[in-house]
């Protein structure tokens, strides 16, 4: 069974950082990528960062040049990296592993930025 598993989340005040980190276990087919995602109450889910096998990352454009995604393959970990948090950031983070067969999310975790 595969399960990805979010932690890093909390509270932070605006202009600090946090790190997220998704712990993925499981047998899963070919992966073609990783990305983190985010949804914020009231609001449509929203793609934050992404990374491709070959090390391609992106970015949306409201968090280019404060976070980073990063994977550790030997620890079956993805990160989030984020820096200069803003109270919009704010939000629940998934973290997301697509394979050759299936879409895989993990539970989320939450993010409070607060002003």
């Amino acid at each position: 069974q595969v399960q990805l598993v979010e932690t890093g989340g909390g509270l932070v005040q605006a202009g600090g950082s946090l790190r997220l980190s998704c712990v993925y276990s499981g047998n899963i087919e070919t992966i073609n990528g990783m990305g983190w995602y985010r949804r914020a109450p009231g609001k449509q889910r929203e793609v934050v960062a992404t990374l491709t096998m070959l090390g391609t990352e992106s970015y949306a454009d409201s968090v280019q040049g404060r976070f980073s995604i990063s994977r550790d393959k030997a620890k079956n970990t993805v990160y989030l990296q984020m820096n200069s948090l803003k109270p919009e950031d704010s939000a629940v983070y998934y973290c997301n592993i697509i394979s050759s067969l299936i879409n895989y999310w993990g539970q989320g975790t939450q993010v409070s930025v607060s002003s």
